[in-house]
Parts: C-alpha cells; sequence; structure tokens
C-alpha cells in the first residue's frame, strides 16, 4: 500500500526515519515521502527524513515540554504551512497517509489529532495513525497524555494503531535501548504489511493488496499488529504445523497491544519462499484466527520473501479495549475532572465530553 508518512513530535518523528530506512533498505518503495514535524529543533537534526520545524514563535525551537495543550494550539496555528508541506507530497498513487506519534509527549499527543481532523477533511484517502503508549516507567504526564489523545484521535482518525512499548520492552533494557528496540520491531511488522503484494521477490498465490489492508482496518477504532517468525522446513507438508505456529504466536505473545484478542476485523499475512508455503496451513490458520478473534472477516494471503523462515503477520481491526487501555483512559477521566482556570479551544478538544462512555 503506498502511503504518505508525517511524523509528529520527538517519537514519531524517529519511528518515521526508522520506517522509511526498513522500506528503502528492502527496495519494497511502500513509503513515497514522509515528513517529521516537530516544535522542539534538537529532534529534527538527527533524521534523515525531511523535516518541519513548528511553533517558533511560541516555545523558540524547545517543545512544549509534555504540554499537550501547547501542542495542539501550535499545531492548529501552523496548520497552513504544514498541510502545504505534506500537499506537496501527496502525489495520486498515495493510498493512505499515516501520522506516526507518542501518545505521551507534548506535540504529538496534542498536535496528532488536530493535523488528522484537517487532513481528513481535505482527502478522501484514509488517515490511519499509528500511535505509542507510553511506558508505565514514564512519567504521569505521559500517561494522562496518552490517554485523552488516544481516546480523540479514535474518534478522528481511519484507524489507530497501537503500540504498547512494555509489549516488546526487553527485561533490563533502558528506556532508551528499549525504543530504539521497539522502533525496529514496528518497523519491520508495518513496512511488511505496506509492502504486500507490492514484493518482488516472487508471486504470491494469494495476493494481499491494498484493498484487503483497508478493509480490514475500515472497522476504525484501535487496531493491533503482531509477527513472529520461525525457521521454515524443506517441504510444505512439514509447514502446515510451522505456518500455525507462527500465526498462533504473532497474535498471543507478539501484538503491539497485550491483554485482549477479540475483534471486529483481522488479516494474515504469511511470508517465506513461496514453494514453502503450505496453502493447507494458510487455511487452518485463517480458520484459527476466526475462532480466536471471534470475527468473520478475516482476510489471509502470502507475501513472497527470500527469508528461510515462515513469518505470520497478523493485523487486527476493530479490537476491544484491554485493561492496558482503560487504564490510560481512567487517568484522563480524573485529569479532565479537575478544575482550570483558563479554557482555550484547543482545550476544548481533549475535554471531558471527549472520554465520555469510556
Amino acid at each position: 500500500m503506498k502511503t504518505v508518512l508525517v511524523g509528529v513530535g520527538q517519537a514519531g518523528g524517529k519511528l518515521a526515519d526508522r520506517l522509511v530506512t526498513f522500506d528503502r533498505e528492502r527496495g519494497y518503495g511502500s513509503v513515497q515521502h514522509a515528513l517529521a514535524i516537530n516544535s522542539a529543533k534538537p529532534d529534527l537534526t538527527s533524521l534523515a527524513i525531511d523535516t518541519a520545524l513548528i511553533g517558533q514563535a511560541r516555545v523558540e525551537g524547545h517543545g512544549v515540554g509534555g504540554d499537550n495543550e501547547l501542542g495542539a494550539e501550535i499545531m492548529e496555528a501552523a496548520l497552513p504551512e504544514v498541510q502545504q508541506k505534506i500537499g506537496n507530497r501527496i502525489t495520486t498513487q498515495a493510498e493512505s497517509i499515516i501520522l506516526s506519534t507518542g501518545l505521551g509527549g507534548g506535540t504529538g499527543s496534542g498536535g496528532t489529532p488536530v493535523l488528522a481532523r484537517r487532513l481528513k477533511e481535505i482527502y478522501d484517502i484514509p488517515v490511519y495513525v499509528l500511535g505509542i503508549l507510553p511506558s508505565t516507567e514514564e512519567s504521569n504526564l505521559a500517561q494522562v497524555n496518552a490517554g485523552r489523545s488516544l481516546k480523540t484521535i479514535t474518534d478522528i482518525a481511519d484507524a489507530t494503531l497501537v503500540i504498547d512499548n512494555d509489549a516488546w520492552k526487553s527485561t533490563g533494557e533502558s528506556l532508551t535501548e528499549g525504543y530504539e528496540q521497539i522502533n525496529q520491531e514496528i518497523a519491520k511488522r508495518i513496512g511488511l504489511l505496506l509492502a504486500a503484494g507490492e514484493g518482488t521477490d516472487g508471486v504470491a498465490e494469494s495476493v494481499v493488496d491494498s484493498s484487503e489492508v483497508i478493509n480490514t482496518l475500515r472497522t476504525g477504532g484501535i487496531a493491533a499488529i503482531g509477527y513472529n517468525q520461525v525457521p521454515a522446513a524443506d517441504s510444505t507438508e512439514e509447514n502446515i504445523n510451522t505456518v500455525m505456529t507462527a500465526t498462533r504466536s504473532a497474535l498471543l505473545s507478539g501484538l503491539s497491544l497485550t491483554g485482549e484478542t477479540t475483534a471486529e476485523s483481522a488479516l494474515l499475512v504469511i511470508t517465506g519462499k513461496p514453494d514453502r508455503i503450505s496453502r493447507k496451513g494458510v487455511e487452518k490458520s485463517r480458520r484459527w484466527l476466526e475462532d480466536e478473534t471471534g470475527s468473520m472477516q478475516v482476510r489471509g494471503g502470502d507475501f513472497p520473501t527470500e527469508n528461510d523462515h515462515i513469518g505470520a503477520l497478523v493485523v487486527v481491526g476493530g479490537v476491544q479495549s484491554s485493561d492496558r487501555i482503560e487504564a490510560f483512559f481512567e487517568r484522563a477521566n480524573e485529569a479532565a475532572a479537575a478544575p482550570t482556570e483558563t479554557e482555550s479551544d484547543s482545550e476544548k478538544m481533549f475535554q471531558n465530553d471527549q472520554l465520555e462512555g469510556v
């Protein structure tokens, strides 16, 4: 699926940069253009992709210090400039726009809903958000920002792919080391998803094209993505169980959002050498995925690679909220109920009525 990638904030910019690197190293060409937007100048200097500094008049390139209401105001003021920069990168081939962001920061959590809403008003192609939840080791402000932003974003974006930092962070890793590893894992999963049907290493027997991805995410709300790979046997018959093992692990232990597998839709993409992918294994895995998610909207196919492993990429759409998500929403509700002295238009975007019924 051809996409234009926009990273918002520090975490969003770094993830966008890593995803572009993955896409180019593999020669997929799925990411047509990329742009990183931030209010903190130092966070943009190390990125290889195009960048845009916003909010100079308010914060002079120093960032918003985790204040997502200020982040929203700055993005609102910068929309004409940002809109033009993104518009210059949208071609007739673009099938989606993906905004990557850290949900716990200020520029990302505040600015992403503002930008997503404007892009939805302008373009007919889907606008997806790739949102990273803060680790439990991060500040209380980051947790509150994430809850407020996530609820607002899911009401706006066509779908929000949620990445839980704690799901993939290894024990003993520092936050910095953990983020670098997580960015690599996210880039691999999203990169493979976008490239499905566009690779050149072989001809898929059952093609997964952009329409399958779009239809899987059409349910809206929260989505999650998982991946796992297992060494392939020499024969397709032996790989029936290999495909099943990879699929089970991708959903049950490799998903980007832990604690919930019930979903409205799902997509299964099996990767590997074409002569080793078991069609029986793919179909068996697809039926298992139907049972596990409780969905009859489970699409499936394969993506040929020259890898000696059988890989399973699983996307679940319309995910039922997990305890982890509920914890973020609860903190956001508590913060929204606290009295404030002033109220701007940008603050209203994150008000309590956005969180009712959660």
